[in-house]
């Protein structure tokens, strides 16, 4: 153990009287937060959809027909009731909900009006802002289809839509962006400049002489993690911190949850890190490899676009991806307010992962050249 401490107070030493990384530690989250959180959105497709029809009339039978023949939704099976297509909402396994109540459409024909609700996941609000609109558009293609079967052109009878928007009523976009680019920062930090900071010591020579001291491999790679864990768990309460004070971004989870997966995600982040810097001689190849993954994490993780609308091939890589884990887990706590219990599967992949690369790190270490 006082190994272990010894190393760690060379670490924190050399960290803070390196010039370079201390500005990327105090500047980078300002700047990413401030530049990239109104980063653009794209056109959606493959909305999940869940219909709760209380009607069964035709007019929502032809309803739902519209909604299968779209090349923007995706039809789940139909709910039993409002509250169980609530509960698949509040369970993120679905995007939207289409409420249709009794009577539907013998309100329609009796006094040329009838509602029905549209509940839609908020989180992302370019999301559901861009459901609604596909939805309102099949809706009113469906009260111009009526009214002509019924010859009633000249007084156009509608069907009257109610948009509720969960999680982020007022669809800031920048709530979506925020917690994407928090997950981004502490990929930076965990993985690149730990392995920076490992390779560093080789070109200038230290990481030789501590090769040939009886430190242990184990020893050594703890030394090498623990600060940067350090130092990841204080850059994101940083950046909560900023977010909440430039951007007002609600914090409705529990903040013990989300820092007990960036426990988690951290550790495997960082072995990555040290994976690479184990396999690298200079600081350029831990920058062209460490660039490599951090690209390939953040367009697979869904920061900008939604995993939705990837090829399928994608959606299972993300498998392998920790950022994709933290990336959910980082909104769903901050947004949508969801426990330990809604995060568990995300957990246990991201432990799995920490698990082998940690391991790898201090395996693949070699102490001697």
């Amino acid at each position: 153990m006082r190994i272990i401490l010894a190393i760690l107070q060379k670490e924190f030493l050399q960290v803070f009287r390196n010039r370079t990384m201390l500005p990327l530690i105090f500047v980078l989250p300002l700047v990413q937060l401030i530049v990239l959180v109104n980063a653009a959105t794209m056109d959606m497709k493959n909305i999940s959809v869940t219909v709760a029809d209380k009607d069964l009339s035709s007019t929502s039978r032809l309803l739902i027909s519209k909604l299968e023949a779209s090349p923007f939704f995706k039809l789940e099976d139909l709910a039993l009731s409002k509250e169980e297509a609530i509960e698949r909402i509040q369970d993120n396994k679905t995007d939207v909900v289409i409420f249709i109540p009794h009577n539907m459409e013998s309100d329609f024909n009796r006094e040329g009006n009838a509602k029905l609700q549209i509940i839609t996941d908020a989180i992302d609000a370019s999301k559901a802002q861009l459901s609604f609109g596909y939805l309102s558009n099949i809706v009113r293609g469906l009260n111009l289809e009526i009214s002509i079967e019924q010859q009633l052109l000249t007084d156009v009878k509608q069907i009257k839509s109610e948009a509720l928007y969960w999680f982020n009523p007022n669809l800031n976009y920048k709530y979506y962006m925020l917690p994407a680019i928090m997950a981004i920062l502490l990929t930076i930090i965990g993985m690149f400049l730990t392995a920076l900071n490992l390779v560093r010591e080789k070109e200038i020579g230290t990481a030789e002489q501590i090769n040939v001291t009886p430190i242990k491999k184990s020893h050594f790679i703890i030394g090498k993690l623990v600060p940067f864990l350090i130092i990841g768990l204080f850059e994101l309460t940083l950046a909560l911190t900023l977010s909440k004070i430039i951007y007002d971004l609600p914090i409705n989870g529990n903040l013990l949850v989300l820092y007990a997966f960036a426990f988690v995600y951290l550790l495997a982040v960082l072995g990555i890190g040290l994976f690479i810097s184990t396999q690298s001689q200079t600081q350029q190849q831990v920058m062209m490899i460490s660039f490599f993954f951090l690209l390939v994490f953040v367009l697979l993780s869904g920061a900008f676009t939604s995993v939705d609308n990837m090829p399928v091939l994608a959606q299972e890589l993300n498998r392998l991806n920790p950022l994709y884990y933290f990336m959910n887990v980082i909104r769903m706590v901050l947004i949508k307010g969801a426990g330990f219990r809604d995060i568990m599967v995300e957990f246990g992949s991201t432990l799995l992962i920490a698990c082998i690369t940690v391991p790898l790190a201090v395996f693949s270490y070699r102490k001697t050249s």
